[in-house]
């Protein structure tokens, strides 16, 4: 299991660096259904992972002038107080609801990926006030010591829809608000949790590694591709993990109830043709008449 789990690091990695986010949603199930781990120990392991990766990730972007570093740095700072009172927090929440509460944001930042949540196509208006910067970072950061989530999905947009800033840009500037944020939630962590640090080296020099590539590949590969792949496969993880913390008596109904299958498959039918008549919507609204 080893080497599924360095391989799928090295995916953590391109994630986010092309996307700016998405490195504690793919680590934390890595850590739990391959690497073996307990919810907590890889919640903890997955910030050390991701801060170090995303602060190497925010140094070949800043090179290539793609990070603001006032806008990220306040963000971070703000972000950080958040952080290290949710590790603190986690503590005192049992496992199986930081898991489920993990699956929903999986869940819910996938939805927003596949909608094409994006911004910057008009101009920048400047930096963003002190106030919402604050506001948010402290917001974002709590999710992140909580359920070990970066929020790159969550500070990408309001960097992009709020503070105007060119999507690559808003890529770059949220590795930087995902560092600091990361180990300032992973100091919390460390009051409860210990670490399994040969792990924890192996795994981040894995997605290192693929950060590095994925820096190299940011720009070239199709930013809707990119979004409507990952997060489509975001949103069958997120399942998975939510799947998870059904209890039993659940999924004995399930396999043993016809009417639960019928119920299900009724529902996945009308999800798909709603889905589809929405896209032919888009699509002729979108063609020019």
């Amino acid at each position: 299991m080893l080497v599924l789990t360095l391989a799928a690091a090295v995916v953590v990695g391109l994630a986010l660096s092309v996307l700016g986010g998405g490195g504690s949603i793919l680590t934390v199930p890595i850590l739990i259904y391959l690497a073996g781990l307990g919810a907590k120990h890889a919640i903890a392991l997955s910030l050390f992972v991701v801060g170090v990766t995303s602060a190497i990730g925010a140094v070949s972007h800043a090179r290539a002038g793609r990070v603001r570093w006032r806008t990220g740095l306040v963000f971070g700072a703000a972000g950080m107080a958040g952080a290290y009172g949710g590790g603190r927090l986690a503590a005192f929440v049992p496992d199986s609801w930081l898991l489920a509460g993990f699956g929903l944001m999986m869940i819910g930042t996938a939805v927003a990926m596949i909608r094409g949540r994006s911004g910057g196509r008009g101009e920048p208006h400047g930096e963003l006030p002190v106030l919402v910067v604050v506001v948010e970072g402290v917001v974002v950061g709590a999710v992140t010591g909580l359920v070990g989530a970066g929020g790159g999905f969550l500070v990408v947009p309001a960097l992009a829809l709020l503070g105007g800033l060119p999507m690559a840009v808003a890529v770059g500037t949220s590795l930087v608000v995902i560092a600091m944020k990361s180990f300032a939630a992973l100091a919390g962590y460390l009051a409860s949790v210990e670490i399994d640090w040969p792990l924890a080296m192996a795994v981040t020099a894995a997605a290192v590694a693929g950060g590095l590539l994925g820096g190299r590949l940011a720009g070239r590969i199709p930013e809707s591709v990119l979004r409507q792949g990952f997060g489509w496969f975001v949103i069958v993880m997120g399942g998975f993990v939510l799947g998870q913390q059904a209890p039993a008596a659940v999924w004995h109904t399930v396999a043993t109830e016809p009417v639960v299958w019928i119920a299900l498959a009724v529902l996945a039918a009308v999800s798909a043709g709603a889905w589809l008549a929405y896209r032919r919507r888009h699509h002729r609204s979108s063609v020019p008449g």
